[in-house]
């Protein structure tokens, strides 16, 4: 069968495995349905998810312009200590600054191949843990805004990662860390401010993931070296599809490139 995608990060449902799927111009590709058979994805164009012209992508599904100009592309978003909009302070549009800051969000650990901390809004779990490849996760904070879970992610940082060892998730490598022990731990480390917004006795979310094996090795695809990539589909986690040669494809870093599909 062939298909067009505009790729973006791939839709999840927290199903027992995860189910993934892919958007095809006017339908939704089921992942999971692929597993165990020969995918073929061929670069055509770009598509700047912002501005929507056929550029390079420079970063987060946009073209250079449009990732200096967006307001969904401000500092902010990957810092979330630099937020600004409960003080009215506009960074780039604060309109939508203050749509996406000033509702819930969730101070999280996640289980990848250590434990590490996060943020994320309150409405994007368990979305965002799935992304990231987590096999466990707790929310740890709920905060009212995203200044202040920044603030608290800047605190936690100091004493556990805020990275994903990507490769090491891809690999299947599992923490021995009880999640609950590190939660712990950081709360010795936290403000009385901070502490106000402490979720009392969380429940830990285990995840599991469709896929037939983990690699042993992993070498990623970059549609810019390599326009035609075929390989047979053994499984998916986080944003990446993982092929049986330990090759993997990372859907969500493709954003903004448009790809023909074949299966």
């Amino acid at each position: 069968m062939h298909y067009k995608s505009l790729l973006k990060r791939m839709p999840t449902e927290l199903t027992e495995p995860v189910t993934y799927y892919l958007d095809a111009e006017d339908d939704f590709i089921i992942l999971n349905n692929l597993l165990d058979k020969n995918l073929i994805i061929n670069f055509e164009n770009y598509q700047c998810l912002s501005c929507g012209r056929d550029l390079p992508i420079f970063a987060q599904g946009m073209c250079k312009s449009c990732y200096f100009e967006s307001p969904q592309a401000g500092d902010w978003v990957m810092k979330p200590e630099l937020s600004r909009a409960h003080l009215g302070i506009e960074d780039r549009n604060l309109t939508f600054e203050q749509s996406v800051q000033l509702q819930p969000h969730i101070v999280y650990l996640a289980k990848t191949s250590d434990v590490k901390v996060g943020v994320t809004r309150k409405s994007q779990v368990p979305y965002r843990w799935i992304d990231q490849g987590a096999d466990e996760a707790l929310p740890i904070l709920e905060t009212p805004n995203r200044y202040l879970a920044g603030q608290a992610e800047v605190l936690i940082k100091q004493h556990i990662t805020d990275k994903t060892g990507w490769q090491k998730m891809l690999k299947g490598v599992q923490s021995d860390k009880d999640i609950l022990e590190v939660r712990a731990q950081i709360k010795e480390h936290l403000n009385d401010e901070l502490l106000s917004y402490w979720i009392e006795n969380p429940q830990p979310v285990q995840i599991a993931y469709p896929v037939i094996k983990h690699p042993e090795k992993v070498k990623s695809v970059n549609l810019n070296k390599t326009p035609e990539f075929e390989g047979k589909l053994t499984g998916i986690k986080g944003q990446y599809l993982i092929f049986e040669d330990g090759s993997v494809f990372n859907v969500r870093n493709h954003s903004g490139y448009v790809v023909g599909l074949k299966f």
